[in-house]
């Protein structure tokens, strides 16, 4: 297992649940809680790392709302008590794909402890930290696998950035290349998909996997894992009981007709479980 602290994730991927306001003095006002809450356990590391709770979770996931297309949506997300949004570039295929300007405009725009995730699909380094570099997020959710030469480029040029990798739950691969991947990134993010199609699947299907693979990478590894992929109000309760991630990641669940619908963002947080 990587040496890196779990303190260090935790740093870069544990804001607040909730912010009062959307514009950059919320970082200064107190009414805001940028105090970091204790961080659920989240696996099973050997030596100082966090071990795995074996009971029920004692927090509600943190939830990150993707797709975000505006920034009227960012504001919605972060009012209904989003941790983190989704600005999705370019994809082979998939909802939510807005321009890299608007993704700038939107990170720039979001309280720093809220946090931003550019999904991209680029595979080499450079055009990945390029990619970053233009859109100014503090999060980089890495859709298609990667091989592992990858990752140390990124930690060299990307300081402070924190590094998610999608895992498309299939099959018994996908806990091989889960293995692989937590150990050179801050959090790993479960999705459906299928990158292996002539046109990729790399998230946004609107589908769920199987969940009990899904937790049992959740035992495995030793940093956060977010499940995405077919959530909703009717069975995100379910799913925080099969898997009990760090995080949740929801698209097409808090929607209606492609636009984010304030009633259906609402009932899915009033489905979290206390």
């Amino acid at each position: 297992m990587k040496t890196q602290s779990l303190e260090r994730r935790q740093a870069l991927l544990t804001p607040p649940r909730r912010a009062a306001s959307f514009n950059k003095n919320a970082a200064a006002n107190p009414a805001i809680a940028l105090r970091l809450p204790s961080t659920p356990p989240v696996g099973r590391v050997a030596g100082s790392l966090v071990a795995a709770s074996t009971g029920p979770m004692q927090t509600r996931p943190r939830v990150k709302i993707c797709c975000i297309r505006s920034p009227a949506e960012a504001a919605l997300a972060i009012a209904a008590g989003a941790s983190a949004l989704g600005l999705v570039s370019a994809m082979p295929s998939g909802p939510g794909v807005i321009s890299e300007g608007l993704i700038a405009r939107i990170a720039d725009n979001v309280p720093p402890p809220i946090a931003t995730f550019l999904l991209t699909s680029e595979h080499s380094p450079e055009a990945i930290i390029a990619q970053q570099r233009r859109c100014r997020t503090n999060t980089l959710q890495l859709c298609d696998h990667l091989p592992a030469t990858v990752y140390p480029r990124l930690r060299e040029k990307l300081t402070g950035i924190a590094l998610v990798q999608v895992v498309h739950v299939t099959d018994s691969a996908s806990m091989d290349y889960a293995l692989a991947a937590a150990e050179h990134v801050d959090a790993l993010l479960l999705d459906s998909g299928n990158p292996s199609l002539a046109v990729k699947e790399l998230g946004g299907t609107g589908r769920i996997h199987n969940w009990t693979l899904s937790r049992s990478i959740r035992d495995a590894i030793g940093i956060p894992l977010f499940l995405a992929g077919g959530l909703n109000s009717a069975n995100v309760a379910d799913a925080i009981a099969a898997v009990e991630p760090f995080g949740l990641d929801v698209c097409s669940g808090v929607r209606t007709n492609d636009n984010l619908d304030p009633a259906r963002l609402r009932a899915f947080f009033d489905a979290l479980p206390d």
